[in-house]
């Protein structure tokens, strides 16, 4: 029996499904494409249930043969990038791992452990499945596997066709959905050739982007980077932002510099997937996530149809009624939440609660300030102090400085929560995945 996604894959004609740089390739030849793996599985007899690992990233052969594998009654991994891939492949009992380059693909046959549990009772009950590692940066990577029925299942209502840029990657499982959302509805998946602010300016003006599914961080560096500028950017009708708190002085200046643009703010996590929500305007940060919440202890709880199935390498991290805490502090009003940031990130300043993202917003709006990553350090007297790394838009004399920030501060903070520590640096305060990583 086809897929749905399959049929409608195959429905879309000769429009544009995916472009990577000067390569385009159609509905039809993305439909031959997931046809063609699905005859590799046949002819190197890859069971159904079987996992193969991805690598290489974005391309229409490495997005055909995760669509091939999941629907198909297989399981696709996609590999994060750069990393030594030996874990992941054990983690995931992977049969096989496909690798992409410029010359092509290859395909190496594994010899697998005996798959999890839950993997056992996926194949059982004939559905395919999607692996999703995480980073390991707080410890052990985690393998979550998801039900690829379920998690699709929200996109096979048609909706409006997006020229989609694919900011997130595909090991990321912000980007998958980017992938799944674009081509569920006819969409344009567009693929640049890297993500630094002015690749991505160039592939939206050459390539008529209209959605931007990307992250706070990145959008701060495109804002400073004047590129908006020099680009004509004028085709983008949406930006979506999350993975993590949006600082408020940067959301004023993006609507200011895209005032036709609409900006929405996202919510999604390895564990429940990306997740539907609405915001009261464009300028907002706060948001109703559309599926079951709770607040306990200012912690949001969440209950989603679209949950993975559980880790392959750790103990189920929902409760018995399939509640998930995400470690996320809050604040409610009404129906609507806005995200205070990781509760395990929070400064206890002698008994009083200070979140970075608060201190960074303020940070942020100081003039010379190109970016800042507030964190705690212990203290003898108050236990913790707040302390701030930041980098300079143009030199600037250090101790000049750290007085101008703290008269800047002074009149906008607590006295608890105006930053102890300065540390000045150069380079960028983002991982790979464009997110603020805190020292720890």
């Amino acid at each position: 029996m086809t897929h749905w996604l399959c049929e409608r894959i195959a429905s879309c004609g000769d429009r544009d499904a995916i472009v990577c740089g000067a390569t385009r390739t159609s509905y039809e030849a993305l439909a031959r494409l997931i046809e063609t793996w699905q005859r590799v599985f046949e002819a190197r007899s890859l069971p159904r249930g079987a996992v193969v690992a991805i690598g290489g990233g974005y391309s229409a052969d490495s997005c055909a043969l995760l669509l091939a594998l999941a629907t198909s009654g297989r399981t696709a991994a996609p590999l994060p990038a750069g990393e030594d891939t030996g874990r992941y492949l054990a983690l995931a009992a992977a049969d096989a791992v496909v690798g992409f380059d410029a010359g092509g693909w290859s395909w190496t046959a594994l010899k697998p452990l005996p798959p999890p549990t839950l993997l056992q009772r996926l194949h059982e009950r004939g559905s395919g499945g999607l692996i999703v590692f995480t980073s390991g940066t707080t410890g052990q990577s985690k393998a979550g596997l998801f039900d690829f029925a379920t998690l699709t299942q929200r996109y096979q209502t048609p909706g409006r066709e997006w020229r989609t840029l694919a900011f997130l990657t595909l090991d990321h499982l912000g980007g998958i959905h980017t992938m799944l959302h674009t081509l569920a509805h006819g969409g344009t998946l567009i693929v640049a050739e890297a993500r630094s602010p002015e690749a991505i300016c160039r592939a939206i003006e050459r390539c008529r982007v209209e959605l931007l599914p990307t992250t706070p961080t990145f959008l701060r560096m495109l804002a400073i980077s004047g590129l908006h500028c020099r680009y004509d950017l004028s085709s983008l009708r949406l930006i979506t932002y999350g993975t993590e708190p949006m600082p408020a002085a940067t959301l004023r200046g993006l609507t200011a510099i895209f005032p036709n643009v609409r900006f929405k703010q996202t919510y999604g996590l390895s564990e429940l997937g990306v997740l539907p929500t609405r915001s009261p305007a464009s300028d907002s940060l706060w948001l109703e996530i559309g599926c079951e919440t709770r607040v306990v202890d200012g912690e949001l709880w969440i209950r989603s149809n679209t949950a993975m199935l559980g880790y392959l390498n750790q103990p189920s991290p929902f409760d018995e009624e399939g509640w998930y805490n995400t470690g996320d502090a809050v604040s409610v009003e009404g129906r609507f939440l806005r995200i205070l940031g990781r509760k395990s990130d929070l400064i206890n300043v002698g008994g009083e609660k200070v979140y970075p993202a608060e201190i960074e917003d303020v940070l942020l709006d100081l003039d010379n300030v190109r970016d800042a990553t507030v964190w705690r350090q212990a203290n003898p007297v108050t236990g913790q102090i707040v302390a701030a790394r930041v980098t300079l838009a143009e030199p600037e004399d250090p101790p000049a400085f750290e007085r101008r920030l703290y008269e800047f501060c002074r009149g906008r903070l607590a006295p608890h929560k105006i930053p102890a520590v300065i540390d000045l640096v150069a380079g960028d305060h983002h991982g790979a995945r464009f997110k603020k990583i805190r020292p720890q």
